[in-house]
């Protein structure tokens, strides 16, 4: 090994090389050379003294370098350094004072995604006066560490080492978040370019899914009118189908993520929009424009419409798309539940598969023809979950079977029960009422078979009609991995946005989540990736390595203590989960005492990339 100096920008650096040897396409014995570590600028420790460099590399020789940090590379063990803190009672130093220090590894992180740069020239070339990139920092560091409202999450600055803001306006978050705003599909395409250059995100499979975030507020939003009352903007926040079963208003939120389970984008919609029309809207804003090559969208049965697919397939891309067997054709149906065709896997699990032609009506009403694979199978973990959700409905339908005269049913009851009714019992001319007693012969025991003959089928449809059936099952099946991107944003990073209240703030605070997100993702994937815990390759299931709760509570511990004599330690390196982070992006730092000038050197060569 042997030091080396190289220019960058005109400014000289120090490296540390090797040679070795290699042996070419023919055959031959060639010599090359490699970068062992980047040391940093040459003035940062240059002396002063005539000669540095070979001083420099004659110390390194003898084992005894002039810069401490090549001692682990000339094969000696330095020497071990004592040290000996005073204190007496009453010191202020007597009481300890732990500071978060994992925002400098989460700036590695936000840096990789292009967006210290981003927001840093922004302000450059802008009139911003205030500190926009620390305060985009603070935003979503807060959100990863301790999630809490805008206000709550400033009063966070002192709890870093080195706080991310000075002499700030706190006002001015909510200027931050106008500006996010602003520059969301900016925001969104520089981070899509980093994570295509740096993290091989190749989406050739994209997935899409929707959730929803309630508000604790009596009334919607009204919608803006003209004079003449036409909508000119829509209230975001409205009543609808909310997913956490909330009668309050809500905001639909949808997610676009690559194979990899990263975020790629996200879109809100007013609350009172069906999952399907928020399809092709968030698409065109949010995906068409990133220059992608051909891509197959998944999604669940919520987004499968025909003016979704023609969107897709006119823009020469495919899908893989959940159809619910209950809305299908009977013909459809007949032929999804009969055994023939099954080709079975094992006793938990058999799928078969058609080539179909329907001919559609597209957005503008005219027909088209699509072809497309029609899958059906049928898994034993499907049929079970199926059995465990109408467990309670299949209850009452033996309760009423066993005692029909001493039963009650609800209204809501009576609906659900409406399609177990044998038909030729009820006198729809004169209006008769029924007995209770007579009620038991109401309801069809063979319908009701029926109904838990279907338990555990499944259908979806895909316009790869060369792709194996099983593949297409497997690609959709990772659909279940953005559902764990909603638990993550809806648990740890607690996005549901009460705090704020216009569009413009809402829309920028779930981009703050994404980003949190998008981290927290590449946390995960830089450990599964690290082969330090062990793999699930189950199609059904899905892991990274750490859950995000513990990865929050990992970096939560990672802080340093001032002791006296501007020494520092760090607390909480041999905690498992933190210590696992660490391994897996190559971190080690040393049990021993710091100089805060020593501090920021302890990640300086850290390797983000997976």
């Amino acid at each position: 090994m042997y030091i080396d100096i190289f220019k960058n920008n005109g400014t000289e650096y120090i490296r540390l090389r090797e040679s070795y040897r290699t042996k070419t396409a023919e055959g031959k014995v060639a010599i090359r050379k490699r970068t062992i570590c980047n040391i940093g600028p040459l003035s940062k420790f240059d002396d002063g003294e005539p000669n540095y460099l070979e001083r420099l590399r004659e110390s390194f020789r003898l084992g005894n370098p002039l810069i401490p940090e090549l001692t682990e590379y000339t094969g000696k063990k330095p020497p071990m350094e004592k040290y000996i803190i005073r204190l007496q009672e009453g010191d202020p130093e007597c009481v300890g004072h732990p500071r978060l220090y994992s925002h400098v590894f989460l700036d590695k992180l936000l840096d990789e995604l292009g967006l210290e740069d981003f927001f840093r020239s922004y302000k450059g070339f802008s009139k911003i006066q205030y500190d926009v990139l620390n305060f985009v920092r603070l935003l979503v560091y807060g959100r990863i560490l301790n999630p809490d409202s805008k206000m709550a999450t400033l009063e966070q600055n002192d709890d870093y080492y080195t706080p991310l803001l000075k002499n700030f306006n706190k006002y001015n978050v909510y200027d931050t978040l106008d500006f996010i705003y602003e520059n969301k599909e900016k925001i969104i395409r520089r981070m899509n370019t980093a994570l295509v250059k740096k993290w091989r995100r190749n989406p050739e499979i994209i997935f899409y899914d929707v959730t929803n975030f309630f508000f604790e507020i009596e009334d919607p939003d009204e919608d803006i009118l003209d004079e003449e009352g036409n909508v000119i903007e829509r209230g975001v926040r409205k009543m609808g189908v909310s997913k956490e079963n909330r009668k309050q208003p809500i905001v639909q939120m949808g997610l676009f993520m690559d194979d990899q389970g990263l975020p790629i984008s996200i879109e809100s919609f007013p609350g009172n929009t069906l999952d399907a029309n928020t399809f092709k809207p968030a698409i065109s804003k949010s995906i068409d424009g990133l220059d992608y090559a051909r891509f197959i969208m998944v999604a669940d049965r919520g987004m499968c419409n025909y003016q979704n697919v023609f969107h897709l397939l006119d823009q020469n891309n495919g899908y893989i798309l959940a159809k619910s067997l209950l809305k299908s054709t009977k013909a459809e149906q007949e032929w999804a539940y009969s055994d023939a065709d099954f080709i079975e896997i094992s006793r938990d699990f058999k799928y078969k598969s058609r080539i179909m032609k329907l001919t559609v009506k597209d957005a503008n009403g005219k027909k088209r023809t699509v072809t497309e694979n029609v899958i059906v199978y049928w898994s034993r973990n499907f049929y079970e979950r199926d059995l465990h959700e109408n467990a309670r409905f299949l209850e009452t339908l033996e309760k009423i079977l066993k005692n029909p005269k001493g039963f009650r049913i609800t209204d809501m009851q009576a609906r659900m029960l409406r399609p177990f009714f044998k038909s030729d019992f009820c006198n729809s001319e004169t209006g008769e009422v029924i007995a209770a007693s007579k009620l038991k012969a109401l309801l069809d025991k063979d319908k009701l078979e029926e109904f838990k003959s279907h338990f555990g089928y499944y259908q979806i449809i895909t316009s790869e009609i060369n792709m194996p059936p099983l593949e297409a099952i497997e690609k959709y099946h990772g659909l279940t991995r953005i559902e764990d991107q909603f638990r993550i944003m809806k648990s740890d990073l607690e996005t549901r946005p009460v705090y704020v209240r216009t569009r413009e703030h809402i829309e920028a605070h779930l981009l703050i989540c994404l980003i949190a997100l998008t981290m927290i993702r590449m946390i995960q994937c830089k450990i599964y990736h690290s082969g330090l815990v062990p793999k699930s390759y189950d199609i059904t299931l899905w892991s990274m390595g750490l859950p995000a709760y513990r990865i929050q509570k990992a970096l939560n511990k990672w802080k340093v203590e001032l002791l006296a004599d501007d020494l520092y330690r760090f607390t909480d390196l041999d905690d498992l989960d933190l210590k696992l982070i660490l391994d897996s992006f190559g971190i080690t730092i040393p049990a021993k005492l710091f100089r805060k000038t020593d501090l920021k050197s302890q990640i300086r060569n850290i390797n983000v990339t997976i």
